[in-house]
């Protein structure tokens, strides 16, 4: 069935398995009651369920609640910050401003264009090594199609200070053997051999550790969303309490037009 006959089921109707709200009764989230069989799930594990339809064992739990910890950053300098920043200084709302940085979180280079096609990467790159494939093979092979590799490399600075601690919480609750996460280190290790000199980076890590806890790249996308969220209120905030404008002003002297020369306003 499709066309005319397929819309013809679904008018004023809505067919769901993800869940209702039933007006002073109850509401169900994949086909459980939100306020007695899911009341003790925190928010992380909520949204994740509301993704995946799957729980997590604690020790995962730490490690994905850590994943947007690490990268929350309160700097007013960092592209998507600058968006809440500047609603602040606006004054606009903090619920606009906020909406708008989490839109811009979706930058090809930094934010999550880089988290999906990194677990699109490591995921088929893991299958075809299964299957019998070389990964050195498969990283030159991307390289010259790509031109590059998502989660690997980094614009301002070829280190990355988040690694170190996630790999530590990792270590910690005995998380670090997992196929994607040694996938991921294996490639870094390719391109520290060769010519292209690139390191891991935060979205490769992370994108290997969700793949390991059996995250598709669609539903690493979609948790990913907030991963910054917590760095934003707090640029917001301060720029909303300083006097109006004053965020990252830009005096004329420091412009370069070319444009008509000044002219005097004629009645």
């Amino acid at each position: 069935m499709k066309g005319p006959q397929l819309l013809e089921e679904y008018v004023g109707r809505l067919a769901t398995r993800m869940g209702a709200f039933f007006p002073g009764e109850r509401a169900v989230f994949r086909g459980h009651d939100l306020h007695a069989s899911l009341k003790d799930l925190d928010w992380l594990e909520l949204y994740l369920f509301g993704i995946t339809g799957r729980r997590y064992t604690p020790q995962q739990m730490k490690v994905l609640h850590a994943i947007g910890n690490f990268t929350s950053y309160p700097d007013a300098r960092i592209w998507n910050n600058r968006v809440a920043a500047l609603a602040g200084t606006a004054r606009s709302t903090g619920s606009l401003g906020i909406a708008a940085a989490l839109a811009v979180s979706e930058a090809q280079i930094y934010g999550r264009g880089v988290d999906l096609r990194a677990s699109e990467f490591l995921t088929r790159a893991r299958n075809r090594v299964d299957a019998g494939e070389d990964l050195a093979d498969l990283v030159r092979a991307e390289l010259k199609r790509q031109r590059g590799i998502a989660g690997y490399g980094r614009p301002i600075t070829s280190a990355d200070e988040r690694i170190a601690p996630m790999m530590a919480l990792v270590r910690e609750h005995g998380l670090d053997g997992g196929p994607h996460l040694k996938l991921a280190f294996e490639v870094e290790r390719i391109l520290l051999a060769g010519r292209w000199r690139m390191r891991m980076n935060y979205g490769a890590l992370a994108a290997a550790l969700a793949a390991d806890f059996g995250l598709s790249p669609r539903e690493f996308y979609l948790f990913s969303i907030p991963a910054f969220l917590a760095g934003m209120p707090p640029c917001y905030l301060e720029a909303a309490e300083k006097p109006a404008g004053l965020l990252f002003p830009l005096p004329c002297r420091v412009m370069l037009y070319e444009g008509v020369s000044r002219r005097q306003w004629r009645r």
